[in-house]
Parts: C-alpha cells; structure tokens; sequence
C-alpha cells in the first residue's frame, strides 16, 4: 500500500499535469475511494479549454467518479450503507446536509457547501476531491450511490451522463406517453435523453446534430430515435420547418436544448415548443447573453426550466436503468484511457484529436 497517490492536476487552460499527493488519513466519518473509472463530461472540456468557471487554482477533475471502497470509517460505513469492496458513484455536490436547503431536498443549492468533487482546489485538504486520481477522498458529507460491481466499468461510469437524460427528459421535462420529445444537441446526454424518452414511453423522438456527429446520431437512432436533424453543411435542415413537417403542425410536447455555447438553439427551442409546451434549458453558454423572444413563451404558454446538473432522484433512476441491461450503452462509450493520458482523453471527447469520434469517453486510472 503506497502512501502517496499519482492524480491529474489542471493548472490552467489547456494544462494537465500528474503529480503526487499524500495518501489521506481517514478516520470515523469519512473514507477513501479506489478511482475505477471517470467519466468525462463536456463542462470538462469547456473547463479544460478556458470558457467555462474563469481563472481557477488548481485543481484535479473528475466529477463523474465510480470506484470501490478502499477505506471507510464506522460512523461513515454506517451511514452511507456501503462497506469496503462496494462499489459507489459519487456526486459532484458535497452538501452541508444540515441547512434549509439540504433538508428540503435542495440539497444542491446548499449554501454552505464548500467542496465539490472534481471543482475543489488542491490547496484544500486533503487535496484528492477529483475523479482523475487513483484515490479520491471521500468527504463526510459527500453523496454516494452503490452500483452492480459486475457491470463493465465504462458502462458504469455512465451514471451520470443518464442522470442528466433522466432527470432533464423526464423529471424536468415530465415526458408523458406519446409525447414528441425534440432535443436540441447529440452529445453523450443528448444520446442518454434519447433512452430516457424512449425508456418513458415517449412517441416520438427527435434529436439534433451537426453532420459530424453523424456517428452519434447512428447511435442515438439505435436507442430509439425516430428522427434525426443535421443542422449544419450542406445538408443542413431548419429545425423548426422539420419538427413542424414530421408532426403535421402539433410541434413537440418537450424540446430539451443541450448545445454548448451555441444561441440559435435556444430560439429554435422555443419555436419547435407546442401550445403550452415544456422547454428544458441545460447547456450551459459561457455567461454569454443570449437574444430571447418573451412574447414567444407568453403568446404560447411555455414553461420553460432550468437543468442543474443531476440530483439523487435521477442518479438512482439512472442507475437502475444501467443495471437493467434494457438498453446497449455500451454502444455509447468510444474511449477508454489511463491516467497518464488524461488531457488527451479531454480532447478526444472535444473532437481535437483528428480521426478520433467520440461519444462516451472515461479515464481508469490503474490502466
């Protein structure tokens, strides 16, 4: 057993570097996590690229860790239900669990929290919070969730990415049976809210993409979508006139819009909307303003909802979709690295690596 554990440390746009930390003492509240794999998120990528969260110290990413129970002390085994050797995925939030908002379920938007998992700087003790890391440190507050240890790791990894398909297709976006479900962006949680949709009962499913994401929209075909958009190159087709043509006129039930950073999506999702239609708002635009017609979600009677991440409802919903085997994720992941490989697996996810088609990307750290 080594006392000093390796981890990917960003330092600054484009800068990863490995370094060496010590190994944390854990006493009775706390415990220690062996780090099987890390999925890598698309903020991840923005974040790795500078536009997202501004100038940062540095810090080890990974806010998508599943691993094993190394070390876990008795307060903590007992109230997280989990003994070592189990395997958990662990949320991003570290709550205060004591506050109005934690106790009301809003656990989320704790304003006492002070630590996150793959956000919080090294310089805060005991410096291993990331998921790119051969351990990770497991605070008393931190929010775990078990997992069938003998699903393939990759496919484990995927909670979170199906939390976010869950909870924004259908705890945000309420997708009833027979709904038309539109989602705006063909990313990983793009790909998850397809099979979320269809795992609803959905009736039809559109999705959208750019003509080089042909290969995720393969994917998302497989999973069950009915109908897929490319919006760009010399194909290109107008969102709203097709989702108008597919559906006669009635226009979608829920449009979730995921796009990074781009704006016409946000108007498209609006205008693709039915009478009094549901439109879920989660990819994020770099604190860019965007141009938004009121009168668009007045005159049609829109509700529209923010998408925060994922919370426990949808990572236990997402898990228990994964440990079903309905559906082939596997299909989804694409790429698997090492640890010594970590800026690469980012850019390989962001489409810098030429030749490489990346959907579902994790880092494993005893590779």
């Amino acid at each position: 057993m080594t006392d000093m554990v390796r981890a990917a440390v960003q330092t600054g746009p484009g800068k990863i570097e490995l370094r060496e930390f010590p190994r944390p003492q854990i006493g009775p509240d706390d415990g220690l996590l062996r780090v099987e794999a890390n999925g890598i998120c698309g903020s991840d990528v923005e974040t790795f690229r500078g536009h997202l969260g501004g100038p940062r110290p540095a810090f080890i990413p990974g806010h998508e860790p599943l691993g094993i129970i190394e070390e876990i002390g008795e307060r903590a085994a007992e109230r997280w239900g989990v003994q070592p050797g189990d395997r958990v995925a662990v949320e991003v939030i570290v709550p205060c669990r004591s506050c109005q908002d934690c106790l009301t379920g809003r656990y989320q938007f704790c304003r006492h929290r002070k630590y996150g998992h793959g956000v919080t700087s090294v310089d805060t003790e005991p410096a291993l919070w990331g998921g790119l890391a051969e351990y990770m440190y497991l605070s008393p507050t931190s929010v775990l969730h078990k997992m069938d240890k003998s699903l393939p790791a990759e496919l484990a990894a995927m909670y979170n990415s199906l939390g976010a398909g869950v909870r924004w297709t259908c705890h945000l976006g309420e997708v009833q049976l027979g709904d038309t479900v539109l989602v705006l962006g063909a990313g990983q949680r793009g790909i998850a809210s397809v099979v979320a949709a269809r795992a609803a009962g959905a009736g039809t499913i559109i999705i959208t993409g750019l003509a080089a994401d042909e290969h995720k929209l393969a994917v998302a075909r497989e999973f069950g979508a009915d109908h897929t958009i490319v919006v760009d190159g010399d194909g290109a087709e107008n969102t709203v006139e097709r989702v108008l043509a597919i559906t006669d006129g009635a226009m979608a039930d829920v449009v979730l819009e995921l796009t990074p950073l781009a704006a016409g999506p946000v108007s498209d999702a609006l205008l693709a909307a039915r009478q009094g239609g549901r439109v879920v708002l989660a990819g994020l635009k770099g604190q860019r303003e965007i141009p938004l017609r009121t009168d668009l979600i007045i005159n049609r009677a829109l509700t529209i909802r923010g998408a925060f991440g994922v919370d426990a409802r949808g990572m236990a919903d997402a898990i228990a979709l994964i440990e079903s085997r309905r559906f082939p994720l596997e299909r989804m992941h694409t790429h698997t690295f090492g640890l010594d490989d970590a800026a690469l697996a980012i850019q390989t996810l962001g489409g810098d690596v030429p030749g490489e088609h990346a959907i579902h990307v994790s880092v494993h750290p005893a590779r």
